[in-house]
């Protein structure tokens, strides 16, 4: 990203040589022999600093977040009805800090639909810290990630965000959530329409939509391009699929917890199939870009063999690990790894234990949640930063 302090510095040290010029040319020895006048270190510093912006121009930021501190032990079990949610609207996610929740709407081609952004008030750890005149100092900071959340069915935003716990997750790590809204209109019950062979296409429908509405808000606020995810529950989880497989250039990696696949309906009565008994679209619809996926061996909304295909695409698992409860009381899993030809992580399945239609780990706060869960927002933001 263009800094915007380097046509300043540009400016400021054109300046101090045009004065040292007019300096020697009126008989004095000149900055250059001056010694270690002001004028001197100003152009050093300037000339330093210009140095450090260039060779962070030319090397992507390779900041890792750390894991976010274990949150308190579950205390329920099953999956928690709706609860109204806490709307953060544009007030701090924690006292003190400037973190925001922006409300904005895009409108493209294909269509418009609102979102909600959230933007952390800390920047990343490894920021570049710099020497400026007079002791002043300036911190030159990195663009950070984007994490797409599509919400599932009659959810919104807000309700999404407190359920996943994202936004806190965001604030400690230093990334971006981005929650597009399905609207009302488009859908009485405000589910993505993955369904729809019309809204499964690259440049038609909600995945150009949303693909806009993404490319849009990073060159807008900054966004690193290189770390952009998706993430989704439900049939924002199938959605996230889609897009997965329409737009694998514009996401490194995709988190689909208790979806579908790319492909595995085109209409109502498909849908309704595949999500009673599983489906097992065409292998050679699906595009390679790495997913993890969640699912519930109990889940009476979507079937759990789809989450089972999602991840293998006609695979054997290279790996298969249980996953232990966190906490006394709480849910194992069986993680199942998939590796592409290069022996790289291209794709991980958590079926976890006894849970239904629900977020792994979630917070009650929010609809359709399971505390009990292992943490799928942890374990999909560290499968993300593998990824770019």
């Amino acid at each position: 990203m263009k800094s915007p302090l380097k046509p300043l510095l540009t400016q400021w040290l054109r300046n101090a040589k045009r004065l040292n010029s007019t300096l020697a040319r009126s008989g004095r020895a000149g900055l250059a022999g001056a010694g270690a006048s002001p004028v001197t270190q100003l152009m050093k510093q300037a000339a330093a600093l210009q140095a450090k912006l260039r060779e962070q121009a030319r090397t992507q930021s390779s900041w890792q977040p750390q894991p976010p501190p274990p949150t308190q032990p579950p205390t329920r079990s099953q999956p928690q009805t709706a609860k109204p949610a806490r709307t953060p609207g544009t007030r701090s996610a924690r006292p003190g800090s400037r973190s925001a929740m922006l409300s904005g709407t895009y409108k493209g081609p294909a269509g418009t639909r609102d979102y909600k952004l959230f933007l952390p008030a800390t920047q990343p750890p490894q920021a570049t810290p710099l020497s400026m005149p007079l002791g002043v100092p300036l911190t030159v900071p990195l663009t950070v990630p984007l994490v797409v959340m599509l919400h599932g069915c009659t959810q919104s935003p807000d309700d999404f965000a407190a359920g996943t716990r994202m936004n806190e997750a965001a604030l400690a790590q230093g990334f971006a959530v981005l929650y597009p809204a399905q609207s009302a209109s488009a859908n009485p019950q405000r589910c993505w329409q993955w369904f729809k062979h019309s809204h499964q296409q690259k440049r038609r429908g909600e995945p150009a939509i949303l693909a806009g509405m993404v490319q849009e808000v990073a060159a807008k606020h900054g966004l690193d391009g290189s770390r952009m995810f998706v993430a989704g529950l439900s049939a924002g989880g199938a959605m996230a699929a889609i897009l997965g497989q329409t737009h694998p250039e514009l996401f490194a990696a995709v988190g689909v917890h208790s979806g579908l696949a790319a492909g595995a309906a085109h209409d109502l009565p498909t849908a309704l199939a595949a999500m009673r008994s599983g489906a097992s679209p065409d292998p050679a619809n699906t595009v390679a870009t790495p997913v993890i996926v969640f699912h519930g061996d109990a889940d009476a909304t979507v079937h759990a063999q789809n989450g089972q295909w999602l991840a293998a695409r006609g695979a054997v698992a290279d790996s298969v690990q249980p996953v232990a409860a966190a906490a006394p009381g709480g849910r194992g899993a069986t993680r199942s790894i998939y590796l592409d030809g290069d022996g790289k992580v291209q794709a991980e399945h958590w079926r976890i234990h006894g849970a239904g239609h629900a977020w792994a780990g979630g917070n009650a706060q929010g609809s359709y949640t399971d505390p009990a869960g292992p943490d799928a927002t942890a374990e999909m933001l560290r499968f993300f930063l593998q990824h770019r």
